[in-house]
């Protein structure tokens, strides 16, 4: 009986020391170490919103998100400004009038600093070092989107992806899709021809581009089997919404294990995204043929020792990361600039005009589309005040030094682009302005820091698929604008939102007229 009782103890005091080391652990995650590091930041004078306990400053954020967003909801008419931060980070605006250029501020238990003086966003940009990585956060948020391999801190599958995947999408294979482009383009022009009714017609035109990004890229990751990519990249757009949801609750300790409504569509998607990569990954394998990006990922696994569930997890991943390298940011920027298109009609005949004489009335190939040198102004114009990405953030793994300001351990720092992009100091008085003048000499000779420019990030982890979007762009705006003449339809709400991506809340609605 002693015995039973002795033993009784033991279990009992195991049992009350780890629940302590637990509670120890939260405390030092919780409390002790935000309070730590925030201490150091105002040791060097940098200052922010005062936090609340678990939530940070969220509630803040939400508060003032809402307020703004009612504001501009009760303006009968909405003049279209292009100033995306004032819309998207109300909050920050109000920020930097009281604590600077440089502040700090709490995701729940996230210590994050805002950063956008040039000089420092030069020094992070260039910034190679393992010890400033992916956000711990940012793959509890774009895991499911993205996968956890491809958000590794440490770059190491980062790197694999790189040597695997920059060769395809930034050389011959940009080159052999141009008649995939065309095509699909075509497809656009020839469903709205039928919609011109009388020669006039009024497109809500996002769907239609995103059936055409996902047709390209569809087609060359999966080949003989697009359809069932273009199925994929339907759900990992759903999955997309539903992950965008989940921002303000990324810093809240347990959240993202919560059954909640988003939650459990989030693991769905998950599910069945993974399946039907599997399914195409296995009938691919029986055919044992191919010339697609899906045959090249497939050829990487095969080279490599990664274990079963390794391979499945490479495959997945990449094929996700190839949605975003191809398909939806260029699906929102031809959108984005199609608007501005609609709102100049003095760049829209320019743009016009060059497509006619480059091209000479035949379809465009990889040879004319260099030579659109007014069109490449206006796409990089759009990028400017409509990145896709509207931040960059890094964590610093280890203590690290930009400029003046020693970061600490654990904090992560944050460039807003759309802050960045439209800053009057940098790009003059009309910085909110369309004006794709200011890139005729190229991105060196556009502002003061050409190097805050950075609509497909910058510097080792500039993304895989700028050469691909940009061809998608040229390729399909070059093929409208030489079909339709277009203006903003009375149906048009502006609206910028955030889904990830700077998408429209309410789409674009353009009057369409055939040339």
């Amino acid at each position: 009986m002693e015995l039973l009782l002795l033993l009784l103890k033991i279990i009992i005091t195991i049992a009350l020391l780890g629940f302590v080391s637990k509670l120890m652990k939260m405390c030092e995650a919780l409390i002790l170490k935000p309070k730590r590091l925030r201490a150091i930041m105002r040791k060097q004078g940098i200052r922010g919103p005062p936090t609340s306990f678990l939530i940070g400053n969220i509630g803040d954020m939400k508060k003032i998100k809402s307020s703004a967003s009612k504001a501009h909801q009760q303006k009968a008419e909405q003049a279209i400004t292009h100033n995306c931060s004032s819309t998207l980070y109300p909050y920050f605006d109000e920020w930097r009038k009281s604590y600077g250029s440089t502040f700090m501020f709490s995701l729940g238990n996230i210590q994050i600093l805002h950063m956008s003086d040039p000089e420092v966003v030069r020094e992070i940009s260039i910034c190679t070092s393992l010890d400033f990585g992916n956000p711990s956060y940012q793959s509890r948020l774009l895991g499911p989107l993205f996968g956890q391999g491809i958000l590794t801190s440490n770059g190491a599958t980062w790197a694999h992806q790189r040597k695997i995947l920059a060769p395809e999408l930034y050389m011959d294979k940009v080159k052999g899709m141009m008649k995939i482009m065309v095509e699909s383009s075509m497809t656009v022009v020839n469903s709205w021809r039928i919609e011109c009714v009388g020669g006039v017609a009024d497109v809500h035109i996002d769907e239609y581009m995103r059936s055409f990004s996902g047709d390209v890229i569809a087609r060359a990751c999966f080949g003989s089997n697009y359809s069932k990519g273009k199925e994929i990249f339907s759900k990992l757009g759903a999955l997309q919404v539903h992950v965008s949801k989940t921002f303000f609750k990324l810093g809240i300790p347990g959240m993202r294990y919560l059954p909640t409504q988003s939650n459990r569509e989030i693991w769905r998607l998950e599910k069945e995204i993974r399946a039907l990569i599997l399914k195409v990954v296995k009938e691919r394998k029986e055919e044992a043929s191919g010339n697609d990006l899906l045959h090249t990922i497939l050829e990487a696994a095969t080279d490599s020792d990664f274990s079963q569930d390794e391979t499945d997890r490479f495959i997945v991943d990449n094929c996700k990361s190839i949605y975003f390298a191809g398909y939806e940011t260029t699906a929102v920027s031809a959108t984005w600039t199609l608007m501005l298109l609609a709102s100049n009609p003095e760049w829209q005949a320019r743009v016009r005009a060059e497509v006619l004489q480059v091209c000479g009335g035949q379809m465009p190939d990889a040879h004319m589309v260099r030579k659109m040198k007014v069109l490449t102004m206006v796409i990089h114009e759009s990028l400017r005040l409509y990145p896709p990405v509207s931040a960059v953030s890094k964590e610093a793994l280890k203590d690290l030094k930009f400029g003046d300001i020693h970061v600490p351990n654990g904090f992560t720092v944050w460039t807003l682009l759309v802050t960045l992009h439209q800053d009057p100091d940098i790009w003059g008085p009309d910085a909110e302005e369309f004006n794709p003048e200011r890139f005729a000499n190229g991105v060196s000779g556009a502002c003061k820091f050409p190097h805050v420019y950075m609509p497909f990030g910058v510097g080792p982890r500039m993304c895989l698929g700028q050469n691909l979007a940009m061809a998608e762009l040229k390729i399909i705006l070059a093929l409208i604008v030489s079909n339709f003449s277009f203006s903003l339809s009375p149906k048009y709400r502006h609206f910028p939102t955030m889904t990830l991506v700077i998408t429209p809340e309410h789409g674009v609605n353009l009057l369409i007229k055939r040339l």
